[in-house]
């Protein structure tokens, strides 16, 4: 079964002066503003459809990560990700930059390594990315 997800965002005037609002169906975010300077120039209390990538993809990237070493038998304590997502203006997208660590009990820096590297290539949000965006990974054990 397919598990749908959805958005709305209304948005007056032009590009540059314009300004928008979205909001998420499930209601879990409050509606918030969009516009070009605040994508651009990065504001205080805004955001933009490339924060609101980076959170899609940290997650997505986690929940992928958790269940690639719990199959393999090194279950985590605890994963922290953090997603940068870049963005030039005319050209779009450029690149996902996911820093994670990670307490894994039985695993070796290698052994992570190369099971974040796998979430990285693997999770569905990285899929939707691949071959338009350039994604990467650097991974780390805590403590």
């Amino acid at each position: 079964m397919a598990a749908e997800s959805s958005a709305r965002t209304v948005w007056e005037g032009d590009l540059p002066s314009g300004r928008g609002s979205t909001a998420v169906a499930s209601g879990v975010l409050p509606e918030f503003e969009v516009t070009w300077p605040a994508r651009t120039e990065r504001s205080a209390g805004t955001t933009s459809p490339e924060e609101l990538l980076a959170a899609a993809h940290s997650s997505c990237f986690c929940m992928a990560l958790s269940n690639g070493l719990a199959t393999e038998g090194n279950p985590p304590q605890r994963l922290e990700a953090s997603a940068t997502v870049t963005f030039v203006p005319g050209e779009g997208v450029k690149s996902s930059h996911i820093a994670v660590t990670g307490a894994v009990p039985g695993i070796d820096q290698a052994g992570f390594e190369a099971a974040a590297e796998e979430a990285g290539r693997n999770c569905p949000i990285s899929g939707a990315l691949s071959g338009n965006v350039e994604v990467s990974v650097e991974a780390s054990l805590a403590g």
